[in-house]
């Protein structure tokens, strides 16, 4: 580990930095400035709408059409235009919205300034401030202990190793790391871009940004892309001029080819999709700190739940206190006090216990013992050398006997939490036993058995007796039965691959265990995520596909979270399934339109090379087509509700209709060209025909993604419809389009509509049948 720099100035820890000392070191910018930010800048949203391959081969384009003078072929910027102001308003209202709910949710420490304490947004630290951490804090910023409370780290982030590592005063600590014991002093004394952790960032490069599957998927196709375009694009230029030697002809053929190669609007969709996903969560008062993970939580089939704070409220309350040998109850919660006042703990437990209102054991304390979940336990050593401990009885309780025995497991079958209390010196000595009870959240059962009907499984992994989880469990309408595992029972090379095939219920978990739990999950083929409010959740958070934190226990859960549930109505987990599924599927859905035009034009322009013929048609003519059976209705059907289970498809659910529309419109085209020459039509009619049969055939794969036809849906296709009838009426001057009400020609088009649906539906039940169901499409 790289060592830090010692302190410059011995700041009083009962003082603090003054004032003044704090804007001179602001002046100096020694402030705690953050890097990581929770959604993109600005200037950046605009820059990634605007600055890409496509958008950059669009722009040559309407240079290359606007020399030869064919002004009315600029058209097709108009969608290029509309989607990118789209895409970026939508990005940047929901940065502005998850923003605000941020700032609500920045992380504040504890900070001692002009003799007082103070409570200090994480980038308003500066260096050499006094911060005290507590459990479940993560770490500011790189600074030394000056006082230690049993205080111990959890440095995993940094090194890799999920090791506790005790703190004591002139140790030091690093940004990134957390608390997971205990409570301490720190003096900062590397804040924002000088800390340990910015360094390594900037070492090894900007930290990715994750990627969804859609848009992996999305990306691939557009790679493929990227390597056909441009070679196909000029063969046919190069080939249509040496045939007709007409340069602007040429051009436009070439440019309506390759604009139909580009499926422009897909990516933004998807991006758009995600960061309206993101607007929707925030309005429910639910963080998201990666838009990836949207997707990612409507694709997890496993759910790990933990038991406080998820499915109970994590308000506890001493029900009874149990008393051995002389001791009474007075006894007994006057000592448990004493060890909550000791170890300064604001757990829930330690919470349970103040209410008591007990008074407190007086005794001068020589040593705190601080809470672990590693341990389970925690206490102090007092003046005469004599330990006091209290914790989970299976952990602490030597050689217990029969009747204590039954006595926990009589409890914890009730849903009761034990918690021992002992005293040691020469020998161990019972004290009492503690019963705690929560309550379950009123919202579970129905919230739990929503979910189950969707197809997830869930398990709950907790610190908790095995015993009393699977009660909880039930309360909340998770049937358990009898599986459940206690998992401090379990050796270290047990096989936890057969572990989380056979039980529902974990108990007894160490963090470590927790994340090795998911992690067999994960090995087995599922998509696992985790849900969880305390310090020992975050390694299995971590580790998780996709994670999601109550807020108001721990920091260091919130920070390792790609979701924080801001209102804690554990609930809100319906609505966010569904907002993930309803991004998915609507993608999957309308991706096929995209994907229509780049596989017809892809195989047009090389059956148009090898004929030694110019492109069908002119981009102008193309534009409005596009608009209305492309543009405008994936927007909308983008954002319809549709909340199925996501089948896993996406290439096969987009093949089903762009592939069979494609055909049909290379089959139509040829057609209609080998019909022109025949009949020796002119160019108006053949490209009018061409782009009439793209719009037709637009036509059918858009009714087929959009059932169920309700209403609203009826209404949008058919006003885009009327629109399209309505453009080849009138289109001649504005998009070069020759009426279909020419008498000479009307019974084409009459044709090529009563035939479109037909062979439609024939290409689909043919592909379907005989290569669809055949292929592999993982």
């Amino acid at each position: 580990m790289v060592k830090i720099k010692k302190p410059k100035t011995y700041t009083s820890l009962e003082d603090g930095l003054t004032s003044q000392q704090v804007a001179t070191q602001v002046q100096k910018g020694l402030t705690n400035v953050q890097i990581k930010k929770l959604s993109r800048p600005i200037p950046k949203i605009l820059a990634d709408n605007l600055f890409t391959l496509f958008n950059l081969l669009n722009l040559i384009i309407a240079i290359l059409i606007f020399w030869t003078g064919s002004y009315r072929n600029l058209f097709f910027l108009g969608p290029v235009i509309a989607n990118i102001i789209i895409g970026s308003y939508q990005e940047i209202r929901a940065k502005i919205t998850v923003d605000k709910i941020s700032l609500v949710n920045t992380q504040s420490f504890t900070v001692i300034r002009d003799k007082r304490k103070q409570e200090i947004p994480i980038d308003q630290l500066v260096e050499d401030d006094i911060v005290m951490v507590k459990r479940g804090d993560t770490i500011p910023a790189d600074g030394i202990v000056r006082y230690s409370n049993g205080l111990q780290i959890n440095e995993s982030s940094i090194t890799g190793e999920s090791d506790t590592i005790t703190k004591q005063i002139d140790n030091e600590v690093f940004s990134g790391s957390f608390a997971i014991a205990g409570q301490a002093q720190i003096q900062l004394t590397q804040v924002g871009h000088e800390s340990f952790v910015s360094k390594l960032s900037s070492a090894v490069g900007k930290e990715k940004r994750s990627v969804s599957v859609l848009m992996k998927i999305i990306n691939n196709i557009i790679k493929i892309l990227t390597y056909t375009i441009i070679p196909i694009g000029l063969l046919l230029f190069f080939r249509s001029f040496l045939k007709n030697g007409d340069v602007a002809q040429s051009i436009l053929g070439t440019s309506a080819s390759v604009i139909g190669m580009i499926p422009e609007g897909l990516v933004l969709l998807t991006a758009v999709a995600l960061a309206t996903g993101s607007y929707n969560l925030s309005k429910r008062n639910i963080l998201v700190r990666s838009l990836s993970a949207i997707e990612t939580l409507a694709r997890v089939d496993t759910l790990c739940l933990d038991k406080t704070g998820t499915i109970t409220t994590g308000k506890l309350t001493v029900k009874k206190t149990l008393t051995y040998g002389n001791m009474d109850t007075k006894e007994v919660q006057a000592i448990a006090t004493k060890i909550v006042e000791a170890t300064q703990e604001t757990n829930a437990t330690a919470l349970a216990i103040k209410k008591l209102d007990a008074q407190v054991l007086q005794t001068n304390v020589q040593k705190v013992i601080p809470f672990s979940s590693e341990t389970k336990y925690s206490g102090f050593i007092d003046e005469e050398n004599v330990r006091y401990i209290m914790g989970a009885p299976e952990f602490i309780i030597k050689n217990p006997a029969s009747e204590i025995t039954q006595t926990v497991e009589h409890a914890a079958e009730k849903g009761f939490r034990v918690i021992a209390i002992l005293k040691e010196d020469s020998q161990q000595t019972l004290l009492g036993l503690l019963l705690i009870s929560d309550e379950v959240r009123p919202q579970a059962p129905s919230t739990f058995s929503y979910l189950k009907n969707q197809g997830i499984d869930l398990k709950i992994i907790s610190g908790d007796n095995p015993v009393t989880v699977a009660n909880v469990a039930a309360q909340a309408g998770i049937a358990t039965g009898k599986s459940y595992i206690d998992m401090s029972s379990v050796n270290d090379d047990q096989d936890y691959h057969e572990l989380v095939k056979e039980y529902k219920v974990f108990g007894r978990v160490r963090p470590s265990q927790k994340a090795d739990l998911i992690k067999a999950m994960q090995d087995n083929g599922l998509t696992v995520g985790m849900t969880g409010d305390g310090v020992n959740d975050v390694l299995a958070m971590r580790q998780s596909d996709c994670s999601v934190a109550i807020a108001g226990e721990s920091d260091a859960a919130e920070a390792s979270a790609d979701f924080v549930l801001l209102n804690r109505n554990f609930d809100s987990m319906i609505f966010m399934l569904n907002e993930g599924r309803r991004v998915i599927n609507n993608v999957e859905r309308v991706a096929s339109l995209f994907l229509i035009k780049t596989i017809y034009s892809v195989v047009l322009s090389i059956f148009f090379i090898i004929l030694g013929t110019g492109y069908p048609f002119q981009p102008s003519q193309l534009t409005p087509i596009n608009a209305l059976t492309v543009g405008i209705p994936t927007f909308i059907l983008a954002l319809e509700p549709n909340y199925t289970p996501p089948a896993g498809r996406f290439m096969r659910n987009v093949m089903e209709i762009a592939l069979p529309s494609a055909i049909c419109n290379i089959i139509f085209i040829i057609a209609i060209s080998i019909l022109g020459r025949h009949f020796n039509y002119n160019f108006a009619t053949t490209s009018t025909l061409s782009v009439f049969t793209i719009g037709i055939i637009g036509y059918c794969a858009l009714i087929s993604i959009s059932n169920p036809l309700i209403v609203r849906k009826q209404v949008m296709i058919g006003i885009s419809f009327a629109l399209f009838i309505i453009t080849f009426i009138f289109g001649n001057k504005a998009f070069g389009l020759q009426s279909i009400l020419t008498l000479q020609y009307t019974y084409l088009f009459v044709a090529i509509f009563l035939t479109a649906w037909p062979l439609f539906m024939f290409m689909r039940e043919v592909l379907g049948r005989r290569v669809f169901s055949k292929i592999n499409w993982k």
